[in-house]
């Protein structure tokens, strides 16, 4: 059985929310599955797990979260070649920049992308938005 980790920084609770649901939908099948904000864990300890559900929403100039989570993202992304990854986060404006270069960085990091355009839900998620992350979770675990 494969571990995973769900690990998201939120200022606000909509991407803990967010990370609530994948976190379900990882473990759906049974799959072994954490979920620890950013500031509780290392690279190195991510980079432990087979697959990864990282989560934050768009900071300022649509990017990520500068304090937390882009440096603990930066110190990962040398470690992802091979890893199954599914990317998620919330925004309030902007049209999902923060998320193409998400995705794109992994890309060219060599992570297998549950979902090749990462999840972005509008501010608070709803129910279908809600929906989608259980989903994103299921797909991760299925990789």
């Amino acid at each position: 059985m494969s571990k995973a980790a769900v690990i998201y920084w939120s200022g606000t609770g909509n991407t803990e929310l967010m990370a609530n649901a994948v976190l379900a939908g990882l473990r759906a099948d049974g799959t072994d599955a954490a979920m620890c904000s950013v500031e509780t864990i290392t690279a190195d300890e991510a980079a432990g797990c087979d697959r990864l559900a990282l989560g934050c929403p768009a900071m300022g100039a649509e990017v990520l979260e500068e304090d937390s989570f882009e440096p603990f993202f930066t110190e990962l992304e040398g470690k992802l070649s091979g890893k199954k990854v599914a990317l998620f986060g919330s925004y309030g404006w902007g049209d999902g920049e923060w998320m193409r270069n998400w995705t794109e960085r992994c890309a060219q990091a060599g992570a297998v992308l549950a979902d090749p355009e990462g999840l972005i839900v509008h501010e608070l998620p709803d129910e279908e938005g809600l929906a989608r992350c259980e989903e994103l979770g299921k797909q991760l675990a299925a990789l």
